[in-house]
């Protein structure tokens, strides 16, 4: 069974929306509160379960999950169903769940390096600072891991490839904490950045002026690159905050 009819006709998302369903039913009956866990506890564990088997799956295939998604959000904060998802994911602190199971692997990968994970874990990743043919390498000083190679795109997807992918492109200050609690809050953060970074253009005139446009679409999956280049264009200076600069600001 591929990962699209586990994911797209399997019982993941028709089950989590039977559940979105039924809880719609006792929306009005309800508080915020205890709505916002009923759908934790039935609907986001269900997308979260077992989430790293999806590492590099395309946008298409995670899209029904991310549909998932955005209707619990719409549902928690009794949104229209054509309303904007990024501020509702955004106020609710979610990440999108393609960064979700980026969460998930990098959480797996500081378990290992602290050897808090069973040994079949262990056995399938290594770090330059652990192999005495990388000790030399300046990476070695940054808990790097090895990067294994493969000569199939389907091979990227196995753990002991996408695993030290995914943890060498963390920052190295996050990849430096040691205590799990706290690597979690950092790691989560980094990804909300990542996940919703906004671009505004503001003048001092009044005949153009535009605020916080996210460059992110968590309903398609991807970058509003055309949005980018049209400010970089129109204002070719940026980075300083200035009235007439281009800058990029994370909530």
């Amino acid at each position: 069974m591929s990962m699209q009819r586990h994911i797209g006709n399997g019982k993941v998302t028709s089950v989590c929306f039977y559940h979105l369903r039924r809880l719609r039913q006792i929306r009005n009956y309800v508080s915020h509160t205890v709505m916002a866990q009923l759908v934790m506890s039935l609907v986001i564990t269900r997308v979260d379960y077992c989430n790293s088997v999806l590492a590099g799956l395309p946008a298409c295939t995670l899209a029904p999950l991310q549909r998932v998604q955005n209707a619990a959000a719409r549902l928690v904060l009794n949104l229209d169903r054509r309303s904007r998802i990024s501020p509702a994911l955004q106020q609710l602190h979610w990440l999108p769940v393609k960064y979700r199971v980026t969460f998930k692997i990098a959480t797996l990968m500081h378990q290992i390096l602290h050897n808090r994970c069973p040994s079949y874990l262990v056995d399938l990743v290594a770090y330059n600072a652990t192999e005495p043919q990388r000790r030399q390498l300046r990476s070695s000083t940054t808990r790097a891991a090895v990067v294994r190679r493969t000569r199939t795109e389907f091979g990227k997807h196995v753990f002991s490839v996408c695993g030290p992918d995914v943890w060498n492109s963390l920052p190295v200050a996050v990849r430096n904490i040691d205590n799990h609690p706290a690597f979690r809050r950092a790691l989560k953060s980094h990804l909300f950045n990542c996940a919703f970074l906004l671009v505004t253009v503001s003048v001092h005139s009044t005949d153009f002026i535009m605020h916080s446009r996210p460059l992110y679409c968590c309903r398609t999956g991807h970058y509003n690159i055309l949005l980018l280049l049209y400010c970089i264009v129109l204002y070719p200076t940026y980075g300083n905050g200035q009235p007439g600069d281009l800058f990029f600001y994370a909530p």
